[in-house]
């Protein structure tokens, strides 16, 4: 089963929060996470993102599109990056979740589909 596990998260309050130490770990855990996730090819991609300030939002005014600078809501989190996983369960994706949410506070887990639902 695929899941896409996305990690919300604020990098200019958690730099102005988090000790350079704890930084440093949480960046050493998400690279080994990787490396685990695609030795044990459960890793389909992940990504990190950039910082929302440089986020594009298109909104259709009039019937054209139109593109506008920054994220799409007025929140001080936004998406800061995820991981696609093909694992076997769901217990085993709540499994990686528990481990990432020790350095995110909150993570969405949501499964994914391979084509639409049948209408």
């Amino acid at each position: 089963m695929k899941y896409m596990l996305m990690m919300f998260g604020d990098a200019e309050s958690m730099q102005a929060t988090a000790s350079k130490e704890w930084i440093e770990e949480m960046i050493g855990f998400m690279v080994q996470l990787d490396k685990d996730l695609e030795a044990s090819g459960e890793l389909v991609f992940q990504q990190g993102l950039a910082d929302p300030g440089a986020a594009k939002t298109v909104r259709l005014q009039d019937g054209l599109p139109v593109a506008t600078d920054g994220p799409f809501a007025e929140a001080k989190e936004s998406l800061i990056g995820f991981w696609v996983v093909d694992v076997e369960s769901e217990e085993r994706v709540l499994e990686l979740a528990g481990q990432i949410v020790k350095y995110s506070g909150r993570l969405e887990v949501r499964p994914a589909m391979d084509a639409p639902p049948d209408l």
